[in-house]
């Protein structure tokens, strides 16, 4: 497998995603899933796609457009999680079938919930628990409520990867996400995109969506440690009633804290060979290793693939972009 002269001289900035048995590449107008057949052959889903936050101006802005990225992201792994599992695991009839619009967005709403539950309301609850009952006693407007709060989010972060971790499919997966790594950084540095010329590479990126949640996490501690005590809420609030409003201010404040993140992970990408930048960089590398194993060949062949056929696709629609309108 080679990188076209046209690939090598353009570089688009190409993200991915692991699946079942296969990894998700998306370019700025490109969406390719490959996935591995329990046969051995290659699935392929692949087409055009134009980003949310490309189409208006106001969308483009920074610190704008990370939410619309996160939301964006989530649709679009999704789609290539089902399609991968139809494809992994085939169904007796040998027939598949995507789930609709409705479902995808019932399935979305179904996992922001699950994440907000997950991360935002129980830590806030074990919180008040531990104010309560434990050693030392806090109100949820003391500093020490918001930071015990984001310690315990975080460990809770660090619990779920770590159980997910020892099952078999899941290590799969993050087998394929050390592909899309290897094969990212390989097409980075301008390497004919081969198996041999991937496999030397980290499974580590900083563009990471790992490390995008550590940033998220780390934002939300300074932020909600040093703000959220200073509102000025009304002392003739019940107890109740001051902990619902100020879940309800940490769900809102969950968008633009990713557009900062985004726009952060963005920068040190630009900026990677910095070392004071890399040093900030470094957190997020070794959260990785909780989400990333070394691929075996067949697995960045895969990776490989999808990732060639993005950079194909993008090419394809700039050649589209460049030649002149024919008036009929």
């Amino acid at each position: 497998m080679q990188a076209s002269d046209s690939a090598v001289a353009t570089r688009f900035p190409i993200g991915g995603q692991a699946v079942l048995e296969g990894v998700m590449m998306r370019g700025p107008q490109s969406f390719t899933v490959v996935v591995r057949r329990p046969d051995g052959t290659l699935a392929v889903k692949e087409d055009l796609w134009r980003s949310w936050y490309t189409r208006w101006r106001f969308t483009r802005l920074p610190f704008v457009r990370g939410g619309l990225v996160l939301v964006e992201t989530l649709i679009n792994g999704i789609q290539a999680l089902n399609f991968s599992a139809t494809q992994a695991m085939p169904q007796e009839d040998d027939e598949t079938s995507g789930i609709s619009t409705w479902a995808i967005g019932l399935t979305l709403v179904f996992a922001l919930g699950l994440g907000i539950t997950v991360f935002v309301v129980l830590p806030h609850v074990l919180t008040i628990i531990l104010g309560k009952l434990g050693p030392f006693r806090y109100d949820v407007s003391s500093f020490w409520f918001h930071l015990v709060d984001s310690v315990i989010k975080v460990l809770l972060f660090v619990a779920y990867l770590l159980g997910i971790s020892w099952l078999p499919d899941i290590r799969r997966v993050f087998q394929y996400h050390g592909a899309e790594h290897k094969s990212i950084h390989a097409y980075e540095a301008g390497e004919e995109l081969t198996v041999a010329n991937a496999s030397k590479y980290s499974v580590l990126h900083p563009r990471c969506g790992t490390a995008f949640l550590l940033v998220v996490m780390v934002l939300s501690i300074l932020l909600f440690t040093w703000i959220i005590p200073w509102l000025p809420l009304p002392i003739t609030w019940t107890a109740w009633l001051r902990h619902f409003v100020i879940v309800i201010i940490k769900i809102g404040l969950m968008m633009p804290i990713a557009g900062i993140a985004y726009e952060f992970i963005k920068w040190t990408g630009k900026h990677r060979t910095n070392p004071w930048v890399a040093g900030l960089s470094r957190p997020g590398l070794w959260l990785q290793r909780l989400t990333t194993r070394e691929p075996s060949p067949d697995q960045l062949e895969v990776a490989l693939q999808a990732l060639t056929r993005a950079i194909a696709l993008e090419h394809e629609k700039e050649l589209a972009c460049s030649l002149p309108s024919v008036e009929p």
